[in-house]
């Protein structure tokens, strides 16, 4: 009976991850969140196993690693986030000093002629 259930949740957990890997691509987050509950899953089974209790062990090594991977994946994205606002504000920045150059020469070319 145990042994039908752990397939069923097998089942419905697979099902749910290929649902949510459908559309658009995966994000740091969901990444991290995903990768943290596989290797959470299998070290909980594998230490489940060892005491006799392979579908719990999975089941609870997986919602912790999913917990864990969902935080590192989490702040690596608000770092590329981060980083991507930063890159903004220095295109930005060098666009206006461009500009600035260039307004300094033209006042210069004028002065040159007067």
């Amino acid at each position: 009976m145990s042994k039908n259930i752990a397939k069923l949740v097998f089942v419905l957990a697979a099902t749910f991850f290929l649902m949510a890997c459908s559309g658009q691509p995966l994000s740091t987050r969901e990444k991290g969140t995903l990768f943290g509950g596989v290797v959470g899953a299998g070290t909980g089974a594998i230490i489940g196993s060892a005491v006799g209790a392979p579908a719990a062990g999975a089941a609870i090594g997986g919602a912790l690693g999913a917990g864990t991977g969902y935080v590192v994946g989490n702040a690596l994205q608000n770092s590329e986030i981060a980083i991507g606002h930063t890159q903004t504000q220095l295109a930005s920045q060098q666009r206006e000093i461009a500009a600035q150059r260039n307004e300094i020469r033209h006042l210069q070319m004028e002065n040159e002629i007067e």
